[in-house]
């Protein structure tokens, strides 16, 4: 008997996950190919020897008092762009959030008449927050640096449109995914929706609401730097000057600081959600 005979007999679900498997490399193998996706190239003689002139340019990182002192101002413009890019987006999604949520919807607490309307009533504030994060910020960094010019000003707003979709999306499936009933009985004892998201809805959602906005911000500082080098300021456009000009000891130094910038935001997101624990 062979191995897949013997696998079968011990295992009825044997040959079903053999066939997904098949399938899956099945459905695998054009993406590779459009890809041109070869491993072997990166164990190439002479690949190799690239690739290690170009690291042996790190070694030693640059530490002149002048340019740490540029690096310095650049790591607290990219912590500044990606604080106030998630602030900026809190203040899109929040309002968004609430408009989507079913959660506060009259139809909560009964039957309702017009319930079909305010269904249809929520889908265009869904379209906007699907629109909002559909076009990645490195996209709109794009945009706002060809509108507002190089500098900050163009991250911090494209953090605000894409990651204010991401956080209402998420706010609005937060809302729902909790339970409703303490909002629903303070309705239905003649309180506003304002008071019931307050008293009812807010305190059990709030824990899950603070950790995803930490963990969205400790998002938007990798991104913060990722949108440097299109010209939104920060440590990735420093880094990008610094590539542009083959400077690979002032590129070490930025990569550096950008690993211990995120070690930070880290640990920061980890604290505080101790704090909310």
């Amino acid at each position: 008997m062979t191995a897949v005979g013997l696998a079968a007999a011990r295992d009825p679900a044997a040959l079903p996950r053999l066939g997904l498997a098949a399938l899956a490399l099945l459905l695998l193998w054009p993406g590779l190919r459009i890809t041109e996706f070869n491993p072997a190239v990166l164990v190439d003689p002479g690949n190799a020897a690239t690739m290690g002139r170009f690291l042996s340019q790190f070694v030693p990182p640059a530490l002149a008092p002048d340019f740490l002192l540029l690096v310095a101002r650049a790591t607290i413009e990219t912590l500044a762009i990606a604080t106030l890019g998630t602030a900026l987006a809190f203040i899109i999604a929040f309002p968004l959030s609430l408009m989507t949520s079913q959660s506060l919807s009259l139809s909560a607490i009964g039957p309702s008449r017009d319930a079909a309307l305010r269904r249809a009533l929520r889908y265009p504030w869904r379209l906007i927050l699907i629109v909002l994060r559909a076009i990645p910020e490195l996209v709109w960094a794009l945009l706002f640096v060809r509108a507002v010019g190089l500098g900050p000003t163009a991250g911090v707003l494209a953090l605000a449109i894409t990651y204010g979709g991401m956080l209402g999306k998420v706010y609005a499936e937060i809302y729902e995914s909790g339970s409703n009933r303490p909002a629903r009985a303070l309705m239905e004892g003649g309180a506003g929706r304002l008071q019931a998201y307050l008293y009812g809805l807010l305190p059990a959602a709030l824990p899950e609401l603070v950790s995803y906005t930490i963990y969205r911000w400790e998002c938007a500082v990798r991104a913060s730097v990722i949108m440097g080098f299109v010209g939104a300021g920060g440590l990735g456009q420093q880094l990008e000057l610094s590539m542009r000009m083959l400077n690979g000891a002032e590129a070490s130094t930025i990569l550096i600081t950008f690993l211990l910038l995120v070690l930070l935001a880290d640990g920061l997101s980890a604290l505080f959600r101790r704090m909310l624990a």
